[in-house]
């Protein structure tokens, strides 16, 4: 017997109405606490869930904070995209990409750089770690878009730079010496070094 169309429509609405509660009382706990305080079952009771039910959408507390940092994550890529396409200097127009991602990464530092380690350490056949991969390429596309401007960046060496300048971005995020240091200051660290790898790279990042 098929399954009425308004039948699966009304199922999957009441499945992203839940997801959406587990997102919101994730993300709540999570900023006011950090992720390392708040257990699942806190995350299900603000929710209004069962703690099974929870798991049907993630298996442990940090694919539920992927799923959070990956919202933010996804919006700041957007933020990024949109700054780079207004701005002709290469080298501008890549720190303009990375710039919304470490604000996005810094607004609660502990979930931020824990965020860093479930995406190097979790486990990749989870759909929200997926995700989270999935942005980190995404990242690295755009900032190979952006070097292609430049006549003398081929595609090929493009797309090594850009896996090169999200890396040096990745490790300042996570960097033990740098949990006090303001995104500005950290935005600095990064710029000084992709300065020079773009000057290496074939590009002309301009003068101080």
């Amino acid at each position: 017997m098929s399954v009425a169309p308004q039948s699966v429509g009304r199922r999957e609405r009441n499945k992203q109405a839940k997801l959406d509660r587990i997102t919101a009382a994730a993300a709540e706990l999570f900023a006011e606490h950090g992720v390392d305080e708040v257990t699942t079952q806190q995350i299900a009771d603000k929710a209004d869930i069962g703690a099974g039910t929870l798991f049907l959408y993630a298996k442990s507390k940090g694919e539920l904070l992927l799923l959070v940092q990956n919202s933010g994550y996804a919006d700041a890529l957007v933020a990024g995209r949109t700054a780079a396409e207004a701005i002709p200097d290469v080298f501008d127009a890549v720190m303009a990409i990375v710039r919304p991602v470490v604000e996005c990464n810094r607004k609660q530092i502990d979930n931020g750089r824990t965020y860093l380690r479930e995406i190097v350490f979790g486990d990749p056949e989870e759909p929200h770690h997926r995700d989270a991969l999935a942005l980190t390429v995404q990242t690295e596309q755009m900032i190979a878009e952006v070097l292609t401007r430049d006549p003398r960046v081929e595609p090929r060496n493009a797309a090594r730079l850009a896996h090169v300048v999200s890396a040096i971005m990745f490790l300042s995020m996570a960097a033990t010496i740098n949990i006090s240091r303001s995104v500005d200051e950290i935005l600095s660290e990064i710029s000084e070094q992709v300065y020079v790898l773009l000057r290496r790279g074939g590009t002309h990042p301009p003068a101080d």
